[in-house]
């Protein structure tokens, strides 16, 4: 099949990258030819935007898209004449942190307590219904922390409003919780799922650096939880693609943070760690093939995001278990460049590995 992505970037390159030897084709829309992805395909660049989609949604049996701050007029637009991955549900529940959390509220996923904000006064109310500390943030198009204001006592509320830049708000009650994880799944026309295993994710000033697959200690019935969840969602959604929902872990359980409809950082350890990665998964449910096998191939797997400078990789590449994947970008602050898959055959020999690559990751 002809596959269009709507955007460019790392994502669409590592789409394309497990793509190709499923014999299918690739195009991307895009602001530049020297983006990420522009080298594996069909590139469509306009200086106006729409002649760039149209031009793609004529070349592509079935479109895709990297970011959940995708058009959605534009992608409504495409789906009247050819399908879109995952679709228009799924974009304009994702694309809005309150719409997001209306849906966990009805399809009783817990999430933290929120309350939609638009003007100061909205603030102080949200702030007496819901305690301090909580944290203020942009409704829409919030990413790697951005967006985002922690409210830790009354004084703040001013000025946590005023950074914000007079647009739409939520303020959302603060988490306590043991750690980070996520879980990604796919779903395709045909409701079938496949899940992979929970991860723990590490971030540092909002950017994700470490990722460990599977995490460790976690109880099969956590695993089963979060499955439940996820399905509930994507069924919902009538979700066909990969999904991915960030979870906070409790002394009371799972809490859900938010979810992205697409392929997603804290899964790129599945391109080594994984018998069919995210990338491979999600071509093949957009593209009616059956799902591959979720499984680790190894006892346990790491990524290590590449962050602002790409540093010394002859460390990666003279260790037999690592693996260097660089996205064709140029150096810049809190830019995202590349990650290295870790994969091993025990814990302890994981982080042998890691603390070589100690170089890559925040002191």
């Amino acid at each position: 099949m002809k596959i269009g992505v709507l955007g460019a970037g790392q994502l669409g390159r590592m789409m394309a990258i497990s793509g190709y030897p499923l014999n299918h084709q690739f195009g991307f829309s895009g602001n530049a030819n020297n983006e990420p992805a522009a080298l594996l395909g069909h590139m469509f660049v306009h200086e106006d935007n729409a002649d760039n989609i149209e031009s793609l949604a004529a070349f592509a049996d079935v479109i895709t898209y990297e970011s959940e701050n995708t058009n959605i007029e534009a992608v409504r637009e495409i789906n009247k004449n050819i399908p879109v991955y995952p679709g228009e549900i799924s974009l304009h529940t994702t694309q809005h942190r309150g719409r997001e959390k209306a849906l966990f509220d009805k399809l009783n996923v817990p999430c933290a307590r929120y309350c939609m904000v638009n003007t100061l006064e909205d603030l102080k109310l949200a702030v007496k219904k819901i305690g301090l500390p909580a944290i203020l943030k942009t409704a829409t198009e919030g990413y790697d922390g951005k967006g985002q204001f922690l409210i830790d006592n009354p004084d703040q509320i001013q000025q946590a409003f005023t950074s914000m830049n007079s647009v739409e708000l939520i303020l959302e009650g603060f988490v306590n919780f043991k750690r980070e994880l996520s879980l990604i799944a796919v779903r395709d026309k045909h409701n079938n799922h496949k899940y992979y295993p929970l991860v723990d994710n590490t971030h540092h000033q909002g950017i994700l650096r470490l990722t460990i697959a599977p995490a460790q200690d976690i109880d099969a019935k956590v695993q089963e939880t979060a499955e439940k969840y996820m399905q509930t969602l994507l069924d919902a959604m009538d979700h066909v693609g990969i999904l991915t929902i960030e979870f906070f872990e409790t002394e009371n359980g799972l809490v859900v943070n938010e979810m992205a409809p697409r392929v997603h950082n804290s899964g790129h350890w599945s391109i080594n760690g994984a018998n069919t990665s995210q990338f491979e998964n999600h071509i093949r449910a957009i593209s009616g093939m059956p799902l591959g096998d979720t499984n680790p191939t190894h006892k346990v797997s790491a990524m290590i995001n590449i962050v602002s400078e790409i540093g010394q990789i002859d460390l990666v590449l003279n260790m037999p278990n690592a693996h260097l994947h660089l996205y064709d970008k140029t150096e810049r602050k809190d830019r995202k460049l590349g990650h290295i898959n870790i994969t091993a055959n025990s814990l302890r020999e994981l982080e042998n590995s890691i603390q070589q690559l100690q170089s890559f990751l925040p002191q």
